[in-house]
This record gives C-alpha cells, structure tokens and sequence, in this order.
C-alpha cells in the first residue's frame, strides 16, 4: 500500500465527481451548440471552435472526461451538416492530448508527476502553456490543410445547425449555477494549493464535497460517476513500479540511462523527450510515465544534478506522445470506442498516417522550446 500514490487517486476521484455532478446540467452540450453557431455553420470554423473548446476543459478538467462529454455532440452536429465526422473525430483527440498537457490536472501523466515531484498547478501552467499553445495552433492549421474538402457542407444543412437552440440543451439551470460556482472555486484552489500548504488532491476532494452538500446529492449516485477500472488500474500500476523499485530494477535502469547521458541535464532531457514520446505513441502513456518517474528520482539522488527541465521533458514527451497512434493515451481509445458505436471506425493505420507526423512536430517544437528556455 505504501507504493500507491494517493495524492494522484483522490485528486482523480474528486474531479469525477465535479465532473459527473456538472454534466448532468446540460453544459457542455451548450458549449459544444454555442461553438458551432459562432462558426455560422461553416465545417471548418466548427471544427476550428470545437477543438480549441477541447483543449481548453482539457486543460481544466481532464482530457479523458472532455473526450467523453464533447464527442456525442460531435457526432449531432455532423450528421445535421450531413459530412464525415472523421476530422472532428481526430481534431478532437489531438486537442485534447495537447491541451491536458498544460496544466497538472489536465492529463493523468502529470497528476502523477505532479504529485512524485511536489511540482504544483502554476508549475505547469507557467512552464508548459507556452509550447502548448504553439503546437495547438501549428497542429490545427495542418489539420485544416489536410480535411480541407472534407470540411465543406451546403448552405441548407449550415442553417440546420443556426437552428438549434443552445440554451434547450440546459436541463437544470440551479445544478448549472451552482456546479460553476463549485469548479471556478476549484480551480482557483488549484493555482494558490502551495500557497495554502494543500495538495491538489485535497482540492479536488474539497470541491467535490462542497457541491454534493449544494445540491444535496446522494453520495451513492455521485460515485456513480468515478471510473472505478481506471482507479484500480492505477492503483495496481503503482504497485508494479513499487516492487520494480524494491528490487532494484529501476536503479539498474538508471545506471544504463547515465552511462548514455553522464550527468549532464541536456542530454538526459533530450533522452527523456524523445524516449518518452516513442515509448508513449505504443505504449499506453500512463504506466510509461509510472515506470519513468522513479527513474529520474534515482538518477538525481545519484547525480545531484537539478532535474526541473528533466520533469518539463517527460510531460511534454509523454502527454504528446500520447497523439501518435490511436492506443497511445486513454482519450485516442475513449474516442475510438463512442465513435465505433457511432457506427464510425477509426483505423489504426488511418490515425497513424495523420497523428504520427503531427506527434514528432509536437516533439520537434517542444525540443526546440526546451533548449531556448532551459538548456542554452
């Protein structure tokens, strides 16, 4: 038990509730119907909002959560615009990878590195967000480059979709108020949590209590809402990576790493940026990341070299990584499932063709920033 990190847990646990409790408001509905009327039905501006909305609740909630409120919508506004919803579809995992890794909470590799460290949410904020917001930006023009004649509709189904009525997707405006009054609490808790001396989960789970009491809702249904697999996956990740520690797997792992890189940072970030995002594109992100933070622990008690722009490596490695292939972090296969029961297969070998290359200019920028800001 002493392997499981807790922190990374409750902070998980607390979010999920907010977020299940929130949904049911009809927000996010509204959000994604508001963003489609503000491109005036236009395919490409929609695909536009949309992704920029995807990256930002990323950011603010979590990446897995958004990709299952944002894609059922998706899927409306295609079928009343009468074009593939595919560039939606792959816009939409991209933005959510890219924008879950600008802040602590917005991906589950830097919940964890987050707590490992002690680094806090304006850690990453101020650290990460630059880049990020590069990479949207560069990664959204090249998919408007790529889907250009697929993102074309007639003027009939445009002024389908200027018909809807966002605010008909409200269902409890009361849930709604107070559910927003409870997240922007929360996320102001987030940005001062090492000024209170508070963990980020202790945050999340304060917010969560807050608005059960608000809306008087029954404990039972609001657990409901935790996705309890993805709890004990990690719990038993945790314990994995613990008995790798205890038998000194990770320490062996290590030795090798320094012989490559010696004890300089440069070398060992740029290791760690590159060797995290290939691992991460095959590899599900998270327990790359589990097996990766001990590593580094163990290379910086042994070196005592400072290891900040080493951690900034592995998130942006890791989170991006995430966007080369269709199984390289939770939301590619969260999306990939609804979209399947939508009748609508992402292949494998399609994904790759487009995620792969954006994912190794992902990296490229990230290199480029690292070495700028850091390593110069």
């Amino acid at each position: 038990m002493e392997a499981v990190d807790f922190n990374t847990l409750l902070l998980l646990i607390g979010m999920m509730v907010i977020v299940g409790i929130t949904r049911r408001s009809g927000v996010f509905e509204y959000l994604a119907i508001k963003s489609a009327k503000m491109a005036g039905g236009e395919p490409w501006k929609i695909l536009l909002v949309i992704s920029l909305v995807t990256a930002v609740l990323s950011a603010l909630l979590d990446n897995v959560t958004t990709a299952l409120l944002v894609v059922p919508v998706t899927f409306a506004i295609t079928d009343r615009l009468e074009i593939s919803p595919m560039p939606f579809l792959i816009a939409e995992i991209l933005a959510s990878n890219i924008g879950g890794t600008a802040t602590l909470i917005g991906d589950p590799p830097n919940i964890m590195i987050g707590s490992a460290t002690g680094l806090g949410f304006m850690d990453f904020v101020t650290n990460l967000t630059l880049p990020v917001i590069v990479i949207l930006l560069l990664t959204l023009a090249i998919l408007l480059l790529i889907y250009r004649r697929d993102l074309v509709a007639n003027d009939e189904n445009k002024a389908r979709i200027l018909e809807l009525n966002e605010i008909d997707y409200i269902r409890e405006w009361l849930l709604l108020k107070k559910s927003l009054l409870v997240l922007g609490l929360t996320i102001i808790g987030f940005f001062i949590h090492q000024t209170l001396h508070l963990e980020s989960a202790t945050i999340a789970l304060l917010g969560a209590g807050l608005l059960l009491l608000l809306v008087r809702e029954d404990p039972e249904e609001a657990l409901l809402s935790i996705e309890w697999p993805t709890l004990f996956f990690f719990g038993g990740l945790f314990i994995l990576v613990g008995a790798m520690e205890a038998n000194g797997v990770i320490t062996d792992l290590s030795h090798t790493v320094l012989k490559i890189t010696g004890d300089s940072p440069v070398k060992t970030g740029i290791l760690v940026l590159w060797f995290s995002a290939l691992g991460s594109a095959f590899v599900d992100n998270i327990p790359f990341v589990a097996t990766m933070i001990p590593l580094l622990q163990d290379m910086g008690q042994v070196t005592g070299m400072s290891m900040d722009s080493v951690w900034w490596a592995l998130a942006l490695g890791s989170c991006l990584g995430g966007n080369g292939t269709l199984i390289g972090a939770s939301a590619n296969v969260i999306i990939a499932g609804i979209s399947e029961r939508h009748n609508t297969q992402i292949r494998f070998i399609d994904y790759l063709k487009v995620g792969f290359p954006l994912m190794i200019l992902s990296i490229l920028v990230s290199n480029l920033y690292l070495y700028l800001f850091y390593w110069r």
